[in-house]
């Protein structure tokens, strides 16, 4: 298997994370949805390399849905898959073309259709869990933006099964920071495919995503109290573990 540099931090985090919600049971087969993003490629790594010591066995494959975005290489990630011991799928729609068909409801729309496709193949593949990689950061700025644009306190949950489907749905990246994730991928030289979409930096969450870095600058920890928050909380599934 590849060899990683300075892992530590983001295993301690991911392991901390999937213990105390109980992410990982024996025998699972876990698909990361793999997006070519650095926070995808960091949990995948991340619960690939896990796998030499957590306390039970599991399986992990990769899967990318390809929303059609032309000039879109993923052969780096097989590529990394194939280092990790990871099997591989690529799955290809048309995503791109139906969402820009339907601007009104644009990265909604995106969203479902991937998570829906992701899920599908999934199944086929007989997983038990599917993870995604979403970070602390992106906690905070999910919070942010439903409470700004939608008028409600909500979040995405650590852990739950979507209604329809008979797999669970996991989140281990949620206790790593943007920061950790960033410093791992640029120090290992993970193949990060860029996002062709359109769309891409021109979001609510982008905007979101500004604001904290703002508040960030002015004040250290903003986005961590925002975190601890949720969990004291415990909104949508989120508990307090302690610091």
């Amino acid at each position: 298997m590849k060899d990683f540099k300075d892992f530590s931090s983001l295993l301690s985090s991911v392991r901390r994370c999937a213990q105390n919600y109980e992410m990982i049971e024996a025998g699972d087969v876990i698909a990361v949805g793999v997006s070519g993003g650095k926070d995808s490629l960091a949990l995948l790594c991340a619960l690939a390399l896990m796998r030499r010591f957590y306390p039970v066995k599991y399986e992990v494959v990769a899967i990318t849905v390809d929303l059609g975005f032309e000039g879109m290489d993923y052969q780096p990630i097989k590529a990394l898959c194939d280092e990790l011991d990871v099997s591989y799928h690529k799955v290809d729609t048309e995503i791109a073309k139906i969402v820009f068909e339907k601007k009104n409801e644009g990265c909604s729309l995106c969203s479902r259709l991937r998570r829906g496709a992701l899920h599908s193949e999934a199944e086929r593949l007989g997983c038990t869990k599917v993870a995604l990689g979403h970070t602390k950061d992106d906690v905070a700025e999910t919070l942010l933006m439903n409470i700004l644009y939608a008028g409600k306190i909500e979040v995405f949950w650590p852990k739950n099964t979507p209604d329809g489907r008979n797999m669970t749905l996991i989140r281990p990246l949620i206790y790593t920071s943007e920061k950790t994730v960033k410093a791992f991928c640029a120090k290992n030289g993970l193949p990060i495919v860029k996002n062709n979409c359109p769309m891409d930096k021109h979001t609510k969450r982008q905007t979101v995503e500004n604001m904290i870095n703002e508040a960030e600058k002015e004040t250290r920890g903003v986005t961590h109290r925002i975190f601890r928050a949720i969990e004291k909380a415990g909104i949508d599934g989120f508990s307090d573990f302690g610091e």
